[in-house]
């Protein structure tokens, strides 16, 4: 996968002009990232770029790759913990496997700083 950019300074990928095109890309790349790093997990890459554009807009544009750094990092350490159902979201996991407690405590991590951008727009909205 070549990349070349533009004078603008934006980025391109070639083949990847149209919304399928970048679905397709994403996907293949999150795969292979996926795969480097030796996680067996499947990644919901709309909710994560839903969750990088509020953020973006929300707060200021870099604040995309940092919330869902910190997002992936605190799931991280959650599923990690023997209580992270209890902390995350004061309910036990109904299953225990590991590869379902990552996908839950991405989830739980993900609706945490939704709430916390809603409250954050909720307060730019008084100012």
């Amino acid at each position: 996968m070549s990349e070349t950019v533009e004078a603008s300074g934006t980025r391109s990928t070639p083949g990847a002009e149209s919304p399928a095109d970048k679905v397709a890309v994403l996907a293949d790349w999150s795969a292979r990232l996926s795969a480097e790093l030796g996680l067996d997990i499947s990644v919901d890459i709309d909710a994560i770029l839903s969750l990088a554009g509020v953020a973006a807009h929300t707060v200021i544009r870099p604040a995309a790759p940092l919330t869902t750094f910190l997002v992936g990092y605190a799931a991280g350490r959650a599923a990690a913990e023997a209580d992270f159902g209890e902390r995350l979201t004061n309910k036990e996991p109904a299953d225990s496997e590991a590869s379902s407690n990552a996908v839950v405590a991405i989830e739980v991590a993900m609706a945490s700083a939704r709430s916390l951008l809603r409250a954050a727009t909720s307060d730019t909205a008084l100012e």
